[in-house]
């Protein structure tokens, strides 16, 4: 049984404003936009919204999308079939698959190329997507939270994130606040830094 408030520390109306926002993130079946800067808690927050709805009891898989260069990151996606290039002696199923009938949570969206972009924009289209190497499209049931700490609509504008996957990424979205806008949790926040020390 996972729980997400305990994970969730801070009192100031800023920060219950955004985690008020969960049960009802939580509860539906779009696509969830979370944008903040780093520290802000974006993947904290994918997780609540995850085991907060009805798909809690199925996988929350996330992916750092800037760990990983692009050959990688759409192998790791989309998993590929036997052949598919030297030293694919396997079928290897992707993280899709893998996150089926539960939430796939793509973290740092923005470093995604152009390519993989067009790519992801079909599975949230048509719920299907297509392995490395593969002649047959696979289908899916997953829920998409994407988090960003970057202003995608500047990127979109510059042309460097697609604008159609961008409307399909935020069709609900959250903002969280910085620390530096919410003081008064820096006190409760290393209160409970030094309860885990102590621990």
């Amino acid at each position: 049984m996972h729980t997400w408030d305990h994970a969730l520390i801070g009192t100031s109306k800023c920060f219950l404003q955004a985690t008020g926002m969960i049960p009802i993130l939580g509860s539906s079946k779009s696509t969830v936009l979370i944008s903040g800067e780093t520290g802000t808690g974006k993947e904290l927050f994918a997780r609540a919204i995850h085991y907060s709805g009805e798909r809690r009891s199925k996988p929350f898989v996330p992916v750092n999308c800037a760990a990983l260069p692009d050959h990688l990151i759409e192998n790791e996606l989309f998993g590929h079939s036997k052949g598919a290039f030297t030293g694919a002696l396997l079928e290897k199923p992707g993280l899709l698959q893998e996150a089926n009938g539960g939430t796939l949570f793509l973290d740092e969206i923005n470093s995604l190329s152009l390519s993989v972009q067009s790519k992801l924009l079909r599975v949230l289209q048509d719920q299907e997507f297509r392995p490395l190497g593969s002649t047959k499209s696979k289908t899916v049931d997953v829920k998409i939270i994407a988090a960003t700490n970057a202003d995608l609509r500047h990127l979109v504008e510059t042309r460097q994130f697609r604008e159609d996957l961008f409307y399909r990424l935020n069709v609900l979205s959250i903002a969280l606040p910085l620390l530096r806008d919410r003081k008064e949790d820096i006190l409760v926040l290393a209160n409970h830094a030094l309860k885990v020390c102590v621990k």
